[in-house]
């Protein structure tokens, strides 16, 4: 039963992602501002990092094809950015401590990375018409602060449920 946490927890926030996007967008004076969650993205981070790099891939291409055809109605832009970027972090965290702080560093990071990649993709093909900078103030900085909110709530949950899982499969090896 264990096996299935790790699916199911990703199954859920995927389906969560629409619901907290109702929040959005909200208006500050004159700006728009869009946050972003990016809870299946987070998930795949933390995988990366306590659990396989591969299994991570497997999660990214699976999930980011779903986000794909759900969500953008272009196939490949997230069935190629999440597992590239998950992959990426099991690097990253490899070469350095992996204690929780750097892991939430780390996500906190790439989920920007993410979004800078998405909107460069968005502008290469012309689906997007804001201006950098109007990216940065009205999208960029409410999805990092929303997701952060979201991490630092979650990742300790992440940690139990994706470290107990390995305990788990370590004894029955």
């Amino acid at each position: 039963m264990l096996r299935l946490v790790i699916p199911i927890v990703i199954t859920i926030l995927f389906f969560l992602e629409p619901v907290f996007s109702l929040f959005s967008p909200i208006t500050y004076g004159d700006w728009v501002l869009t946050l972003v969650p990016r809870f299946v993205f987070i998930c795949l981070i933390f995988i990366a990092t306590y659990v396989d790099r591969k299994q991570a891939i497997i999660y990214g291409i699976i999930f980011g094809l779903l986000y794909d055809v759900f969500y953008i109605d272009i196939i490949g832009v997230y069935a190629f950015l999440y597992p590239v970027i998950a992959f990426a972090a099991a690097g990253i965290i490899r070469m350095i401590h992996r204690n929780m702080f750097m892991v939430i560093l780390v996500t906190f990071l790439l989920i920007a990375l993410l979004e800078v990649l998405s909107y460069g993709f968005a502008s290469i093909i012309a689906l997007t018409t804001i201006s950098f900078e109007t990216f940065v103030k009205g999208r960029l900085i409410p999805t990092m602060l929303a997701n952060g909110v979201f991490i630092a709530m979650f990742s300790w949950f992440f940690k139990k449920v994706i470290v107990d899982r390995v305990l788990v499969k370590l004894k029955e090896d």
